[in-house]
């Protein structure tokens, strides 16, 4: 069997179309379309979910970190310590606010940030700490909050990969002083458009954020600070109130998924210098993607594709390397388990639609080829 598709949304749509057509029916028939009953409904259930007592619904996940730190009073003359393996709009976010991104190398095991080197980052500039939650596992948090409260510094979790982890018993999210989701419609919980929310339990915070959402207004007209449009839109958050109800069956049938490619991979009894499936050190990883390392990553990646197996390499170039941050003059080789990890990840598809039979045909094609039978 061929022809498996790196993502298949139309697959999760087919499942709930009806649901979802009838919720956005009513929406438009309701005409209330910026924030409102919609917005407010999701941001209670989002903020049960994710153990928190507050949900400030947002435009995007981008804009969830970008807010996050605005409320944090991060700016010029301020360092945040992240990690160099990630999408662009973690460290994106800490530029635009006139701060330093300080990057430090990940965990071999977890592509995680490595809090031992986090915790050497701190100097008197640094503000706040940014770990990812990378492909839906929680970063080592214990650490890294007990560097955070050492030093009077905030954590802001980019939690966009990560909805429903758990980091010894806890949900991403609620582990730091505020937590970023992405709903990008290619997420576990995804939207049919851009959105995200934040979480937090520090109700000032709280509060800070839905004002600066609006432009910094409250009340209406009347500006106390400087904010920008960052609202979640009512037919956004209806759509993700319906996907919300199946998430939990979704991340069940992700882990699922993983575990079989787990032992069919491991059957197959390759080295590990020429095949790493993903290691679990955390409570629940919500395998936003199944990521593998292979010593011929390239050429994989390339005989999967000509068989119509999709895949997909996150990140090719991890971020202290990136033409737009050269001023801050990292080199190759300072961050060396990143740079290994980008030369060598491949992730495979995941989502929860997947049938055993295609599961069987991704296994079998990259165990032949790296046992060089393909």
């Amino acid at each position: 069997m061929s022809g498996v598709p790196f993502v298949n949304l139309k697959a999760q749509f087919a499942a709930i179309e009806n649901e979802l057509r009838v919720t956005i029916d009513r929406v438009l028939a309701s005409q209330q379309l910026i924030l409102g009953p919609e917005v407010e409904s999701l941001e209670r259930e989002i903020a049960a979910y994710s153990a928190c007592a507050h949900a400030i619904g947002v435009s995007s996940g981008t804009d969830a970190l970008l807010v996050a730190l605005m409320a944090l009073g991060v700016g010029p003359g301020d360092e945040v310590i992240t990690t160099t393996y990630s999408f662009f709009a973690t460290a994106g976010v800490v530029v635009r606010l006139g701060a330093k991104p300080v990057f430090v190398d990940i965990e071999p095991a977890t592509f995680n940030m490595d809090p031992v080197l986090a915790a050497a980052a701190i100097t008197p500039r640094t503000k706040a700490i940014l770990p990812v939650h990378l492909y839906g596992q929680c970063a080592e948090m214990e650490p890294l909050m007990a560097a955070a409260s050492a030093h009077g510094l905030a954590v802001v979790e980019d939690a966009a990969q990560a909805i429903g982890a758990t980091y010894k018993g806890r949900p991403a999210g609620s582990l730091g002083d505020i937590g970023c989701f992405s709903f990008f419609p290619t997420k576990n919980l995804g939207a049919l458009g851009d959105g995200g929310m934040v979480v937090t339990n520090d109700r000032t915070l709280a509060e800070k954020i839905g004002c600066l959402r609006q432009h910094g207004a409250s009340p209406k007209f009347h500006h106390p600070l400087v904010g920008g449009n960052f609202r979640l839109d009512a037919i956004q958050a209806a759509a993700l109130g319906v996907k919300l109800k199946h998430l939990n069956e979704w991340t069940e049938g992700r882990i699922l998924n993983a575990d079989l490619y787990d032992k069919k991979l491991a059957a197959a009894r390759l080295p590990e210098s020429m095949l790493q499936i993903p290691q679990v050190r955390q409570s629940r990883h919500v395998y936003h993607q199944y990521v593998i390392r292979a010593r011929r990553r390239d050429a994989l990646k390339q005989h999967l594709q000509k068989q119509g197996i999709g895949c997909g390499v996150y990140y090719p170039l991890p971020l202290h390397m990136q033409e737009c941050f050269a001023a801050l003059e990292y080199q190759a080789g300072d961050m060396p388990v990143a740079e290994a990890a980008a030369k060598e990840s491949l992730a495979l598809p995941i989502y929860p639609e997947l049938s055993v039979d295609q599961i069987d045909s991704v296994t079998a094609a990259v165990t032949g080829f790296l046992g060089g039978e393909g």
